[in-house]
């Protein structure tokens, strides 16, 4: 099938293509029950504007850009992204705007997409997600005068709106909560060491730790993946100064180190307890149901986008601070042996 044009709208109108033109684009020039006509044509026919001819008029490209730099297997089983991005799907379709999604290998072939994508008119702005410590992209992106948004902050973004929430909090309420139950030795398998929200974690366990007068000194780096939380739980179980309860920066380790914990003859809550950072129907299904950080992830990238939609259309942005996870208990803790 041939794809429809200005030219068979003109045709069965019987006008001439400048003033379906006019009529396409908003322009004055042809009569309001001529416009009607036309618009009624097009949308019967159903035409539609070519992107790449608007890209060439300085028209709007109707689409945020959002590249990931993550393992793309880390994508299909973490439910994290999908939840963000459905989050922004929400708001982003509602306004007539799409989603241009890409998965990139290294930081370097993120620039190079900014660039391009922004170059040739590809995108109206662009969503920013795993800040890192003296990130690049912020840069870049204030360079180009690319309207952005980040998911995180406060701290590194520039001045760049931004969407975040208070990491600290919510790692200071678990180890309350564990010291609260008991707990002594607290052990944290944690993700990317790059990523800023790593360190916000990180110093937020230290402090908690100190200030509870619990040891939090056994930390693991890790890529997120069930394989890899699977190995970082062996290794602290086999310490003979073995933590007695365990919070994982995702519910895909969580889940590995359950799975860990039980392989070594433990059981979990009465050996082992165990907190997975954002819940999920995964924390849920699995028995013991995990205890959990809970929070509105679609939330989240629905705001997000709605600020970035907002800096599109002439808004200053700012940074906007969302509700941090709360402590959802579950049956993976409980006071230790």
């Amino acid at each position: 099938m041939r794809r429809p044009t200005i030219a068979d709208i003109a045709r069965r109108a019987g006008v001439s293509k400048g003033a379906v033109s006019y009529a396409l684009n908003n322009r004055p020039g042809v009569s309001p029950h001529t416009r009607e006509r036309i618009l009624a044509i097009a949308e019967e026919i159903g035409w539609r504007p070519n992107s790449a001819a608007r890209a060439l008029s300085g028209a709007a490209a109707n689409a945020i850009g959002l590249a990931l730099h993550r393992p793309a297997k880390i994508l299909g089983i973490e439910p994290f992204f999908m939840e963000l991005v459905s989050g922004m799907e929400g708001v982003l379709s509602a306004a007539g705007s799409a989603l241009m999604l890409q998965v990139v290998g290294d930081a370097d072939t993120e620039l190079a997409l900014y660039r391009r994508w922004w170059g040739e008119r590809r995108i109206d702005g662009a969503i920013l997600t795993d800040l890192r410590t003296d990130d690049p992209r912020v840069g870049l992106l204030t360079e180009l005068a690319l309207p952005a948004v980040i998911v995180g902050g406060p701290t590194g973004v520039g001045s760049l709106p931004h969407v975040w929430s208070d990491e600290a909090a919510a790692v200071t309420e678990t180890v309350s909560y564990l010291a609260a139950l008991g707990h002594r030795r607290i052990g944290r398998v944690a993700g990317l060491p790059e990523l800023l929200h790593t360190h916000h974690r990180d110093a937020a366990f230290a402090t908690a730790g100190a200030t509870l007068g619990v040891d939090t000194s056994m930390v693991i780096w890790t890529d997120y993946t069930g394989d890899e939380g699977a190995h970082a739980t062996r290794t602290m179980l086999s310490n003979p100064a073995r933590p007695t309860a365990i919070l994982y920066d995702n519910d895909i380790m969580a889940v590995a180190g359950l799975s860990v914990a039980h392989e070594m003859g433990l059981a979990v809550p009465t050996d082992l307890s165990i907190v997975a950072w954002d819940d999920s129907p995964l924390c849920q299904v699995v028995r013991p149901p995990l205890t959990a950080l809970t929070r509105d992830i679609p939330a989240y990238g629905a705001r997000s986008a709605a600020l970035l939609l907002e800096v599109i259309g002439g808004e200053p942005g700012a940074g906007v601070e969302v509700p941090h996870p709360r402590l959802t208990p579950r049956g993976t803790t409980a006071p230790p042996p």
